[in-house]
């Protein structure tokens, strides 16, 4: 067998979003929050299996949050995939917004303003107010992160 030039051999990256989350659903801020997926989102799941069965996998990267690994799961059922490595690293986590977490993105437009809640969702320099330390939404209460030094885990955007 010939062996091929990395050079003839063609990669090809795939991204996709989650499905629609509860919190999508609601109009919520997600964020780092670990929200599962609407029945919506297990639809939409299933559909971006079925029109991604033309391609070829061999590897899956994903965040840790569970709507982004059912997502997968659910994509993965559809193309028989569960045998190809899944990568899971908090660095591919959603955007962090901070003390915004949980919160109705109406209600927070009517305190903030609709152009600086614009800001936070589309513009890479504005930051949503952080977390306190000592907010339960800190990943630091969260087991998922138990491994990672503490310094490292966001309270947001910074």
């Amino acid at each position: 067998m010939k062996e091929k030039n990395l050079k003839d051999v063609k990669f090809k990256v795939v991204f996709v979003r989650h499905g629609e989350s509860i919190y999508n659903k609601n109009n919520i801020w997600g964020s780092w929050e670990d929200i599962d997926l609407s029945e919506e989102g297990i639809e939409e799941s299933k559909l971006a299996g079925k029109l991604l069965k033309d391609y070829k996998f061999d590897i899956c990267y994903t965040s840790l949050l569970k709507r982004t690994i059912k997502t997968w799961n659910l994509i993965a059922d559809e193309l028989d995939l569960h045998y190809i490595d899944v990568i899971k690293n908090w660095r591919l986590n959603e955007k962090h917004y901070g003390n915004l977490m949980g919160l109705n993105k109406i209600e927070t437009s009517k305190i903030y303003g609709d152009e600086q809640v614009k800001n936070w969702r589309r513009d890479f320099l504005s930051k949503p107010p952080l977390l306190k330390k000592d907010d339960p939404r800190n990943p630091i209460y969260d087991i998922k992160y138990k491994f990672l030094p503490k310094d490292l885990l966001p309270l947001g955007e910074v």
